[in-house]
């Protein structure tokens, strides 16, 4: 009796033990929620902000943590830049998507309208040669880097020059010019685009066509040698030759 007794005290010294400590022991702390997706991130520029109808300007972007990015609806790179010509006020929007939401921003490029031409020609001195007279009034007008459309100063003084050439009936021959990057051929079809442009705005002026005479040298006549952009700038031109 006093056995199974002491069994009993035993077994439930055993229990009891075994129930402190398990009591005891340290709860496990469940691992933290992952954090949530980072919001992404976006900005676009406009460099100039404000140009003249004709003229360019560069959109530059970069975002961050983004899938999906659009310009203007368009799908683009996470960052980039592009060259936009708009011919009025445009307003430029970028859109970043992501898992942690969606991000904009926008950029303003001002479209100005190019000055009125002049409204007259000066009358010219009359101990002035026509050759001396072509030579002061039709200047040679230049050109964007790979471009054949004519800025708004070429316009205007061709604007200019075209009253002249049609009031004095000269013929004239318009050369197109590159620099000297790219091809021969390539250069020789973008500066017979450049006289052409120049061409179709003195005949707009009212010049006829029968007056005018366009040849491309490429980058055969350079002004300048040196290998700089200031030299460049200057190879990229019309020149024109007064023909009598």
């Amino acid at each position: 009796m006093n056995n199974s007794k002491s069994v009993r005290i035993f077994v439930l010294g055993v229990l009891f033990l075994l129930m402190v400590a398990s009591g005891c022991k340290k709860k496990e702390t469940p691992p933290p929620p992952p954090p949530p997706p980072k919001a992404p991130t976006a900005t676009l520029s406009a460099n100039p902000t404000s140009i003249q109808r004709g003229q360019s300007a560069t959109l530059t972007w970069s975002t961050d943590s983004a899938t999906d990015v659009a310009l203007d609806g368009n799908k683009v790179d996470a960052s980039g830049s592009q060259t936009v010509s708009p011919t009025e006020t445009t307003t430029y929007h970028l859109t970043a998507k992501g898992a942690g939401g969606t991000q904009e921003a926008t950029a303003q490029v001002s479209v100005a309208a190019p000055p009125p031409p002049p409204a007259a020609t000066p009358a010219p001195t009359p101990n002035v040669t026509d050759d001396q007279l072509f030579a002061q009034m039709v200047k040679d007008v230049y050109f964007d880097y790979d471009k054949a459309d004519l800025r708004s100063d070429a316009q205007q003084a061709l604007a200019q020059a075209a009253q002249l050439i049609k009031q004095k009936g000269w013929k004239v021959q318009i050369e197109g010019n590159c620099d000297e990057r790219g091809s021969t051929e390539f250069n020789l079809s973008l500066g017979e685009h450049r006289a052409d442009s120049a061409k179709q705005a003195l005949l707009q002026g009212g010049v006829s066509a029968d007056s005018l005479k366009t040849i491309s040298y490429g980058k055969e006549k350079p002004q300048c040698t040196e290998s700089n952009e200031d030299c460049w700038q200057k190879n990229r031109r019309d020149h024109f030759t007064l023909l009598h």
